[in-house]
């Protein structure tokens, strides 16, 4: 017998998997477009929790353009996985255009990858220790001669939704900036 943190887990779980429903169509076009072009990705995320990389990697012959990806979410992550310390990002702090645009550089450098994209918010149910609310996140791309990156705020505080939320607008912006380029 479930109690009601089980079913409410349980009731979470479905919510992400619906959500990658509407991620997947994202990724499978990323992936045609990187394959045919022979590009490849990093991705550093935190607060999509991942959900970026396991859309991209959902794809059929993800391998030839995934390179890796990290989920960033706390300073035992950016130290530990990045080899990052404080001096590296100076007055820099996460959830902010730079600190994305500067993730996304490094993943593409230490990757050796043609992009590296960035995810970096916070979900909810409450904001982060910087003053920005539930339902905001930064992402950014950065690839030869590409340096670009914007904000979401969703206005929600349901963890589970603005977890889909940000890591769709993080495909999105990879995918309308593939496409142009």
């Amino acid at each position: 017998m479930q109690d009601g943190g089980g079913k409410l887990a349980k009731c979470r779980a479905g919510l992400l998997h619906d959500g990658m429903n509407d991620l997947l169509p994202l990724a499978e076009e990323i992936g045609t477009i990187l394959k045919a072009r022979r590009q490849t990705i990093g991705v550093s995320e935190s607060s999509s929790g991942g959900l970026v990389s396991a859309a991209l990697l959902a794809q059929s012959g993800a391998s030839a353009y995934f390179r890796g990806g990290g989920v960033i979410y706390a300073p035992a992550a950016f130290k530990g996985l990045m080899g990052l310390s404080k001096e590296d990002i100076g007055d820099m702090r996460s959830s902010s255009e730079p600190y994305a645009r500067f993730m996304a550089g490094q993943m593409r450098e230490r990757l050796r990858a043609d992009w590296g994209l960035c995810e970096t918010g916070a979900a909810g149910p409450s904001g982060n220790g910087y003053g920005d609310a539930a339902g905001h996140t930064c992402v950014a791309l950065v690839g030869e001669g590409t340096e670009i990156s914007r904000t979401l705020e969703t206005g929600l505080s349901d963890r589970v939704t603005n977890m889909r939320l940000f890591a769709r607008e993080a495909l999105e912006l990879l995918l309308e900036t593939i496409r142009q380029s």
